[in-house]
């Protein structure tokens, strides 16, 4: 039942628009489930995306703020979006460089909270 739902919520992030790669990583960077359009080191990417999210929030706290809902990682020719999914889960996305980063963070926010009341 579990790997049915995570691989509906892969398949629900692959429909977005601008998504090129992306997976979902446990809050300790093991990743459950994925779709890569690329070769890559899978248990490294999960690790690291998990890493990153917490150092974002650790900084939020610092700082006083509420919530860190994410972390966008841009270079040249694309983009990493990292996203808290509830307690357990995270979601790492390769982003197109001709996407629209805005509206890419607002359907996985929504996609995120879903996961975040489903697992």
């Amino acid at each position: 039942m579990l790997k049915e739902k995570v691989s509906a919520f892969i398949d629900k992030i692959r429909s977005i628009d601008g998504v090129a790669a992306c997976a979902l990583v446990s809050r300790d960077g093991i990743i459950s489930g994925r779709y890569f359009d690329r070769e890559l080191n899978e248990p490294w990417f999960g690790a690291l995306s998990a890493t990153i999210l917490a150092s974002a929030e650790s900084v939020g706290s610092i700082i006083k703020s509420v919530s860190m809902l994410s972390v966008t990682i841009r270079a040249q020719d694309t983009s990493i979006i990292i996203m808290g999914a509830g307690e357990k889960f995270l979601i790492a996305a390769i982003i197109r460089d001709n996407a629209d980063p805005a509206a890419v963070h607002a359907e996985m926010l929504a996609v995120a909270h879903t996961i975040g009341e489903a697992l």
